[in-house]
């Protein structure tokens, strides 16, 4: 027989195995998504696996921001939907963050003193999973003025961005409901864009 007879058995008999292979691939990168989109909370799906962007999120601007409703530290209680007509932002926290920390007194002097009086804006700090004392302290440690909600669990984050995916992120809604901006850490050229964005949708 000659070699190139050899090698056409050889090939006949390793092909079957290279597409197992294939398959077996495949069936991994399905079962990753599947846990992906099994660790978002109901009413939440991803459409595929390009649904979490880099930074975590799991919504994208031009989405219409999924509904909560929340209480507040003071009592009071706070439902998005409720806000419709309003630019609204939120901003994930908590007290174990240093970024958080470094930015809310920004968010307190740059945006929410400028903007508190008007009926047109609403700003509503979410602490992730804390007890309500310590997000008290929080706030007086901070400085900070606007209304901060509780999260527990951190399902209302959960909405929005990867359940263990990091904090220090702020989302703005213009008045139709819809995502307009996503912001993750404290960059001052991403703070100052994000304040651009607010004042060109307040006003």
């Amino acid at each position: 027989m000659s070699v190139k007879y050899y090698f056409l058995l050889l090939v006949m008999f390793l092909l079957p195995f290279s597409c197992a292979g294939g398959n077996r691939e495949k069936n991994d990168r399905d079962a990753s998504v599947a846990e992906v989109k099994g660790a978002v909370p109901e009413g939440r799906a991803l459409l595929d696996e390009e649904a979490v962007d880099e930074r975590g999120y799991i919504v994208k601007i031009g989405d219409v921001a999924p509904d909560f409703a929340l209480q507040l530290t003071n009592g009071e209680s706070f439902k998005l939907s409720g806000m419709r007509g309003k630019v609204v932002m939120l901003q994930f926290t908590a007290s174990w963050c240093g970024v958080c920390r470094k930015e809310m007194p920004f968010i307190e002097s740059e945006i929410w003193r400028k903007y508190k009086d008007n009926p047109g804006f609403c700003l509503l700090g979410i602490d992730r999973d804390e007890p309500v004392e310590k997000v008290r302290d929080f706030i007086k440690q901070t400085g900070i003025s606007y209304p901060v909600a509780l999260d527990p669990g951190g399902d209302v984050f959960a909405l929005y961005a990867e359940r263990k995916a990091g904090i220090t992120r702020n989302v703005i809604i213009n008045p139709d409901g819809r995502i307009v901006m996503l912001t993750r850490l404290y960059n001052e050229d991403e703070f100052a864009e994000m304040c651009r964005v607010i004042g060109e949708l307040v006003n």
